[in-house]
C-alpha cells in the first residue's frame, strides 16, 4: 500500500471513530435524560453518604428507596422531607444496611429504569442511520481533498482550460511588434474560418504550430489571438500539467485531451512550455523518464497516428527548441515551426505604443528615441520598463512619465537599482578614472559602441558606476574590428588605473571586465576563424548532460593545439590593453578634466562627454548618430 493510501485511510478511521464515540455519547445522554429529568422535578435535595448514615443512626430516616443498581438511593426522612444521596458501591454498604435493620427503616427497592418506545425505536434506527450518514459525509470530504481516491480515479483526465466560445479577449490588432509571425499564423485563421477554401485545391490544415522564441516575447499572446481571431474552442494548458509521479497517467490524460477536443472540433489547443514533456527521449545519466516518454509517445500517437484529428489544430510555444525530440518536430505533426524573435526598431515602437495607451507620458517624450536606446528588449521587457517608469514618476510626485523617468528605468532594468552616492574619498576618485577610461576608449575608438552615458552613481549587485553604450541594433553579426574595439574598451578601466596610479593600486573592479574578455577572445579563436590559427571551429558548444550528451566533455582538439589557442587568447588580450592603454597616455589631460567634472556631476549624458572630448581630439566618425529624447 503506498504512503498515500496509507494517510487517506489514517485519516477516515480517526474521523470514523471520532463520529462513533460522538453519536455514543449522545445516544448515552438520550438514553438517561428521562430519569435526570424526572428526579429534578421532584425536587428532592441531594446529602452525602455520611449524613444519610448519620439520619439512619438517629432514626431520623423512615423510608429508603434503593436503585436496583445500588450507585443510588432516596430517603424519606420523618420531618417529611426527601434526599437523595450516591452510595459507595464497592463495599456493598453493609455499614448502611445494618443501620437500616437496626433502626427498623422500611427498605425498597426500585425496578429497573425502562426506556420509552419511542427511545427504543431511536436507539435501535436513527442512531446507526445517523452514523452511517456522518461515514459517508466523511468518505465524500476526502475523496474530494487532493490525493484522496476521487482524485485518484480523476487522475487521467485532462487538466485543461476550456473555453467554449474562445472568449480569450486578444485579437491580432493586440499583438504587435512581430507581423512575421502574424501573417504566418494568419493563414490558420483561414483554415479554421474557411476550410473549403484550401480543401478545393487538395490543401491540408496543418496539425501543429510550434512557436519558438526567447521570453517574453509574446507567443502565448499570440497563440490567444488565433483563438480569438477564428473564433473555435480553445484548450489550454501546461505541459507539466500532463506528467505526475505515476506512469501512464500523462497519457491517459493526453487521450481524453484529443478526445475532447475532437467533440468540438474545429479547436485549438494550446501547450505552453511543451518542452516540459517533449523532451529527447532516452536520455540522461541514468537513462529516460518512463512517465514522461510514455506522455510524449501518446502525444506523438493522437497528433499523427492511425486516427486523424480533423478540425484539431495543436499550438506549442516553447523556448528550448534545441531539447525537443525530433519525432515532434517533424512534418505532419508540427508542420509549421514559427521564430518569435526580437522585435526591431518598428516592432518595438508598436509595442511601446500599445503599453502607452493607459500611461500618461509629458509631450516632449519620443516613443521613436525609447525605441532606438532598447535594442534587444522583448515585448514583456518594455512593458516592464514602461511600469518602472510610472513607478518612478508616481515615487516623485510626477503627474505624467517624462524623459528622465525613462532614462532611469532603462538603466534599472539593465544595470540595477541606483543606491546612496558615495562620499568623496579616493574611492570615488578610482571609480571615475575606471569609468573615464572605459568611456574615453569608447569615444576615441571608431567601431565601438556609441556612448550613452556614463556616471559613479552605485548601482544594487556591487557595481560603483558605468559608462554604457548605445547597443548596437543589428545583433549577431559582427565584424572583427568591432570585437576587437570592444575588447579594448573593456579593457579601457583597467587601463586608466594603472596609467593614474600605478601598477600596485590596479583593484578587483575590472574582473567583470576580464571574463567577458577572455569570452569573446576564445570566440574569436575557436568558432569565428579569426585569428593566426586559420580558418575552422575548433570548438563546439558543449551539450547538456540530461539530454543524452557526453557526462564527460571531450575536448575537439589535441593539447598542443590547445596550447596555442590559449597564447593567441593571451595575444588579443594584451593587444587591445596595449591600445586602452595608449590612448589613455595620449589623453592624460583630457582624461583628467573628465574626472574632476564627473566627480562634480557625477553622471555625464554622452553627447556632453564628447563634446568635451571634441575640445582637445577629433572624434572619429560614427556608424550612427546619436539619439537623445
Amino acid at each position: 500500500m503506498s504512503s498515500r493510501k496509507q494517510v487517506f485511510w489514517a485519516n477516515v478511521w480517526q474521523r470514523v471513530k471520532v463520529a462513533v464515540i460522538s453519536i455514543s455519547i449522545m445516544q448515552s445522554v438520550a438514553i438517561a435524560s428521562p430519569s435526570s429529568a424526572r428526579a429534578d422535578a421532584e425536587g428532592s435535595a441531594t446529602i452525602s453518604y455520611t449524613e444519610l448514615l448519620a439520619n439512619v443512626k438517629e432514626n431520623r430516616v423512615q423510608k429508603i428507596d434503593l436503585e436496583s443498581n445500588g450507585l443510588s438511593a432516596e430517603a424519606v426522612l420523618k420531618d417529611g422531607r426527601k434526599v437523595r444521596v450516591d452510595l459507595i458501591a464497592r463495599d456493598g454498604n453493609t455499614e448502611l444496611m445494618k443501620s437500616l435493620r437496626e433502626n427498623k427503616v422500611d427498605i425498597a427497592v426500585k425496578a429497573p429504569q425502562q426506556t420509552t418506545l419511542v427511545w427504543q425505536l431511536v436507539s435501535a434506527f436513527l442512531m446507526p442511520m445517523l452514523l452511517i450518514f456522518v461515514l459517508l459525509m466523511v468518505l465524500r470530504r476526502l475523496s474530494n481533498a487532493p490525493g484522496g481516491p476521487g482524485q485518484t480515479l480523476s487522475f487521467g483526465k485532462t487538466k485543461a482550460r476550456f473555453s467554449p466560445e474562445a472568449k480569450t479577449g486578444i485579437m491580432f490588432e493586440d499583438v504587435a511588434g512581430i507581423d512575421t509571425a502574424k501573417e504566418e499564423l494568419q493563414e490558420v485563421v483561414t483554415f479554421l474560418k474557411q476550410p473549403d477554401r484550401f480543401t478545393a485545391v487538395g490543401a491540408k490544415i496543418p496539425k501543429g504550430v510550434l512557436l519558438i522564441g526567447p521570453p517574453g516575447t509574446g507567443k502565448t499572446l499570440l497563440a490567444k489571438a488565433i483563438a480569438g481571431e477564428a473564433g473555435v474552442p480553445f484548450f489550454s494548458l501546461s505541459g507539466s500539467e500532463f506528467v505526475e509521479m505515476f506512469v501512464g497517467v500523462g497519457a491517459s490524460r493526453v487521450r481524453d485531451l484529443f478526445q475532447k477536443a475532437k467533440d468540438n472540433a474545429p479547436c485549438i489547443i494550446f501547450i505552453d512550455e511543451i518542452d516540459a514533456v517533449g523532451r529527447q527521449r532516452g536520455s540522461g545519466i541514468g537513462g529516460g523518464n518512463d512517465e514522461r516518454e510514455q506522455t510524449l509517445n501518446q502525444m506523438l500517437t493522437e497528433m499523427d497516428g492511425f486516427q486523424g484529428n480533423s478540425g484539431v489544430i495543436v499550438v506549442a510555444a516553447t523556448n528550448r527548441p534545441d531539447v525537443l525530440d525530433s519525432a515532434l518536430l517533424r512534418p505532419g505533426r508540427f508542420d509549421r515551426q514559427i521564430t518569435v524573435d526580437y522585435p526591431d526598431y518598428k516592432g518595438r515602437q508598436e509595442i511601446i505604443k500599445v503599453h502607452a495607451r493607459n500611461k500618461k507620458l509629458e509631450e516632449n517624450v519620443s516613443i521613436e528615441a525609447i525605441a532606438r536606446l532598447t535594442p534587444g528588449f522583448a515585448g514583456a521587457d518594455l512593458a516592464n520598463l514602461l511600469n518602472e517608469a510610472a513607478i518612478l514618476a508616481a515615487r516623485r510626485y510626477k503627474e505624467a512619465i517624462g524623459e528622465l523617468e525613462i532614462a532611469d528605468a532603462i538603466d534599472r532594468v539593465t544595470i540595477g537599482l541606483s543606491m546612496k552616492p558615495m562620499l568623496d574619498s579616493s574611492k570615488k576618485r578610482l571609480v571615475a578614472y575606471h569609468e573615464v577610461g572605459h568611456a574615453l576608449v569608447m569615444t576615441l575608438l571608431k567601431n565601438a559602441s556609441l556612448l550613452d552615458k556614463i556616471t559613479i552613481v552605485p548601482r544594487s549587485g556591487g557595481i560603483g558606476g558605468f559608462a554604457k553604450g548605445v547597443p548596437d541594433e543589428e545583433f549577431g553579426l559582427e565584424s572583427r574590428s568591432q570585437i576587437l574595439d570592444t575588447i579594448t574598451m573593456m579593457l579601457g578601466g583597467r587601463a586608466a588605473e594603472e596609467v593614474v596610479f600605478g601598477d600596485g593600486e590596479i583593484t578587483t573592479g575590472a574582473s567583470g571586465d576580464f571574463q567577458q574578455v577572455a569570452k569573446l577572445a576564445r570566440m574569436m579563436v575557436t568558432q569565428f576563424g579569426m585569428s593566426d590559427l586559420g580558418l575552422g571551429a575548433l570548438e563546439s558548444e558543449t551539450g547538456e548532460v540530461f539530454l543524452g550528451r557526453n557526462f564527460m566533455p571531450q575536448s575537439d582538439y589535441s593539447v598542443k593545439l590547445g596550447d596555442r589557442i590559449d597564447r593567441q587568447i593571451r595575444q588579443i588580450a594584451q593587444a587591445c590593453y596595449d591600445t586602452a592603454k595608449r590612448l589613455i597616455e595620449e589623453n592624460r589631460d583630457l582624461c583628467d578634466r573628465l574626472v574632476d567634472i564627473l566627480l562634480d556631476v557625477e553622471t555625464l549624458d554622452g553627447e556632453e562627454f564628447r563634446k568635451i572630448v571634441a575640445e582637445y581630439t577629433k572624434l572619429p566618425e560614427k556608424r550612427a548618430a546619436f539619439v537623445k529624447f
